[in-house]
């Protein structure tokens, strides 16, 4: 599995239509926009690990001005979104390659996997939608990204 956080002030997700326009489909306040990929090796303890780490993560500023708060702490929430291209191989040649990423069917179920575990670690989720064109706005707080794999 991988993922790369982005703690944000706010984000939205919406859905791009025929004409190209996007439908919002979900908003945050204060939180983590989470792009996630699954790969072909990840089961769903990957999900469990990966919900487990993000819900703890100590990566928003206390009154010192120190990352020593995680997204529970602040009561801040998580803009949860799919997307295979994370798993690209670009080394060789120009166009990259998936063929790591999980089939879209364990894909989607794990991707709702990571979903579910980080509501019940108590963090509030919206997200997009699986399989889907969509385009997030978002507002990068510090800048502050990390990258995230598990293997």
């Amino acid at each position: 599995m991988r993922a790369l956080l982005q703690r944000v002030t706010e984000a939205r997700v919406g859905l791009v239509g025929d004409g190209g326009a996007a439908e919002d489909l979900a908003a945050i306040g204060r939180g983590l926009v989470v792009l996630v990929c699954t790969e072909k090796q990840d089961g769903e303890d990957a999900a469990a690990y990966f919900a487990r780490k993000i819900a703890n993560l100590r990566v928003f500023e206390d009154d010192r001005g120190k990352t020593n708060l995680s997204i529970r702490d602040v009561a801040g929430e998580a803009l949860v979104v799919s997307q295979f291209t994370l798993a690209a191989d670009w080394k060789k040649g120009n166009r990259p390659g998936f063929s790591g990423a999980a089939d879209p069917e364990t894909a989607e179920r794990l991707y709702m996997k990571l979903v579910d575990n980080l509501r019940a670690e108590g963090v509030a989720v919206q997200t997009g939608k699986f399989r889907s064109h969509m385009r997030i706005h978002l507002v990068n707080d510090g800048p502050f990204t990390l990258w995230m794999q598990s293997d």
